[in-house]
């Protein structure tokens, strides 16, 4: 496990969803990438974007994208940072997330819903990879 949003982390989260039968079976027709903002809190000062390129049940690429600079992706999701980290220790369901607005989502919602098995357990890899020691409040 590593800690969230170090490089670590990132690399763990992309080798966990290109090894992990079954999110690659789950999302083996998914096709888009996502940029994942995360805004300051109690513990991040500055905001953060993840960026992962998500096609067929792999990830191709992950970085973090440099402070400031733009990116065009299918999906993006905008929300606090202890929002995120309620996601990953599983306090706060990811589609009650959306669904109340704490997570932002822009790109085709349709698509999105029609394939929840495949958003559940793209969240359920970032789990199994995230220390959370304590959540910020």
């Amino acid at each position: 496990m590593a800690e969230f949003l170090t490089d670590d982390w990132l690399n763990s989260f992309k080798e966990k969803l290109n090894k992990d039968s079954k999110y690659a079976e789950i999302a083996k027709n998914w096709e888009g990438d996502i940029k994942l903002r995360i805004e300051p809190g109690k513990d991040l000062a500055e905001p953060v974007t993840v960026y992962l390129d998500l096609w067929h049940g792999k990830c191709r690429d992950a970085y973090f994208l440099e402070n400031g600079k733009e990116m065009d992706a299918a999906f993006a999701m905008n929300g606090k940072y202890e929002d995120y980290l309620r996601i990953l220790t599983g306090d706060l369901h990811p589609m009650q997330a959306m669904l109340t607005r704490k997570l932002h989502v822009q790109g085709n919602m349709a698509l999105m819903m029609r394939n929840v098995p495949t958003v559940l357990d793209f969240v359920r890899c970032a789990q199994e990879v995230t220390e959370v020691t304590e959540i910020a409040q």
